[in-house]
């Protein structure tokens, strides 16, 4: 009835895809304010308020955020150590078809450079002191395995594999905590913290495909590999400049099918040049985990071949995609 006043609490937590996020509450609150997506009037004589919002605008923000999700790369790592965990010990000396990496390289390699990427948010002297370390050996002649040696003090197998798996966990919450617009650097320009934990995403997902075909696994993909489709069509231009090409004047249409069978769509669909199908094989061709030909893409355009044929979303210098046949299931 008009006139009483009564106290009503609203306890009310939603996890968004990952049930082990613990949200902090009161930067949600402050940062949908920030973004004009909710409007609080005050009521009884200032002490109480009322929330209006669109649950439509509400959703949509947080579905935008949720698609750069740090924990997008912890559930991408876990994946990884549980293909791992029951693995012996020689197991992890097996060569992959990557460059003859074998199973410890590849771990040590993901390890290092996690570490790399979490020193970064600090902006302290630990990030400045291990790129010049990096730069030095590498250019000196030591091999990326031999330098990554160096970091992590050789350790191998097991003890490597629980090694990974404890710091991939404890920098997930600390990327979850920074602020994703932050600057940091890298070996290459400058990118945001939103960007940092994405390229990990990428580099975990890539380098676990020589994993599980050396094992004889069939992956089974989740609609999180997004992340990496965007990457993907992001370094479109990368390509070109990497590889000493003259830049096209139009960026291919996508249209890809998820694993969950969503349709995502890039660029303008009325350009001539097109590449359609599943995604996960789309980003297998950019991180250079297949060639072209040894997936069913539809390529359309002088354009999108060219660029399938160059694709690398990664950094580094220029490298050549696998040559047909040469990486597959065992």
């Amino acid at each position: 009835d008009y006139g009483i006043k009564t106290d009503v609490v609203l306890d009310y937590h939603v996890f968004s895809l990952n049930p082990r996020i613990k949200y902090d509450w009161e930067k949600i609150h402050h940062d949908l304010l920030k973004e004009n997506l909710i409007h609080e009037y005050k009521i009884f004589n200032g002490v109480n308020y009322i929330m209006i919002f669109s649950i439509k605008k509400v959703s949509d923000y947080w579905i935008k955020k949720i698609n750069h999700d740090p924990f997008y790369f912890l559930d991408e790592s876990n994946a990884v150590y549980s293909l791992l965990s029951s693995l012996s010990e020689n197991d992890f000396e097996k060569p992959t078809q990557f460059k003859d990496w074998t199973f410890n390289n590849v771990l040590g390699h993901l390890h290092v450079w996690n570490y790399a990427a979490d020193i970064s948010l600090s902006d302290g002297n630990e990030w400045k002191e291990f790129s010049n370390e990096a730069l030095s050996a590498l250019g000196n002649g030591l091999s990326m395995n031999q330098f990554e040696n160096t970091i992590i003090k050789n350790i191998k197998g097991k003890e490597l594999l629980e090694t990974w798996k404890q710091y991939f966990t404890d920098m997930s919450n600390r990327f979850a905590s920074a602020d994703p617009k932050k600057r940091v650097k890298w070996m290459g320009p400058d990118m945001s913290v939103r960007s940092s934990i994405s390229a990990r995403h990428m580099e975990t997902w890539a380098h676990a495909q020589e994993l599980y075909d050396s094992l004889g696994v069939k992956r089974v993909n989740h609609d999180r590999i997004k992340n990496i489709a965007i990457i993907g069509n992001n370094t479109f231009k990368w390509c070109y400049t990497v590889h000493n090409r003259t830049l096209p004047s139009e960026t291919p249409y996508l249209r890809l099918t998820s694993p969950s069978g969503e349709i995502w769509e890039f660029n303008n669909s009325s350009n001539n040049n097109k590449i359609s199908g599943n995604a996960e094989e789309f980003c297998q061709v950019v991180t250079q985990v297949r060639n072209i030909k040894d997936v069913n893409l539809d390529i359309q355009g002088d354009i999108a071949s060219e660029w399938m044929s160059i694709a690398q979303c990664f950094a580094g210098p220029a490298e050549t995609p696998p040559a047909p046949g040469t990486r597959k299931i065992f």
